[in-house]
């Protein structure tokens, strides 16, 4: 059976891949321009399949690719939390339902933050944030408006800081211009050096990094028809990968 293998077709994160694919052994052949598919010589059972790095994460899980590498961002928000007493990063193993697993590559970093307009002066942690959300509510008798394109995890946050009433615009968009425009107060979105949110006049919050994203390797559940052991050319990709 002939595996899927799926890498992010633009930017810094499909340069990546294909310099850690071929630091692997595992050159991928240059794609014809236009292309959204290419293969790998080495391993004649794998197709490349070039697509956005948030599609990536919302077709693994649905059993479209047998694995890909995404950024841990669109991860965590389509499949939930990698973290905790069952943290399935760093490990690739058989599971009941095949080898459903994450393991983190060491490249992409980028955060996930919460950031205001600096001119929002007395707003630096999260705890101010919860205080101004009461008196936007009292004062202009509205919830406080966060744009994002990550909903599951900062609704998750703001219940870890008992912020309740918000209310998400959703972002399709650049995030940062937000405020800025009018569409929200706030924004929770990536950053790499927070050039972009200076250049916006946001700034983060103090205690307002989410997590710490970077690359990962994921195989969904698609995986475990053509997963023996390890063995097979989705093994030989997996081990060349992780070793």
């Amino acid at each position: 059976m002939t595996a899927l293998f799926a890498i992010p077709s633009k930017g810094r994160l499909k340069d990546d891949c294909f310099a850690l694919l071929e630091r692997a052994g595992l050159k991928v052949a240059p794609p014809p321009e236009r292309a959204y598919e290419t293969h790998i010589p080495a391993l004649p059972g794998v197709r490349v399949i070039l697509i956005s790095a948030g599609e990536i994460a919302e077709r693994l899980a649905r059993g479209d690719f047998h694995a890909g590498i995404t950024g841990e961002d669109v991860l965590r928000e389509r499949i939930g939390s990698l973290d905790g007493a069952d943290d399935p990063v760093g490990r690739i193993v058989i599971g009941a339902n095949g080898p459903e697993r994450v393991k983190r590559l060491g490249f992409g970093p980028a955060r996930l933050v919460v950031a205001a307009p600096e001119s929002w002066l007395d707003c630096t942690r999260m705890s101010d944030l919860a205080d101004i959300a009461l008196e936007i509510r009292a004062r202009q008798q509205r919830p406080l408006r966060v744009a994002t394109k990550y909903v599951r995890l900062t609704r998750a946050f703001f219940a870890r800081h008992m912020i309740a009433d918000y209310r998400i615009a959703f972002s399709t968009g650049a995030t940062e211009a937000a405020p800025a425009s009018g569409l929200a107060d706030i924004i929770v979105d990536i950053t790499t050096s927070g050039a972009t949110l200076r250049d916006n006049r946001l700034a983060i919050l103090e205690d307002g990094q989410i997590f710490a994203s970077e690359a990962c390797l994921f195989l969904g559940p698609a995986a475990a028809p053509i997963w023996r052991d390890g063995r097979g050319e989705i093994g030989r990709l997996i081990e060349a990968l992780t070793a």
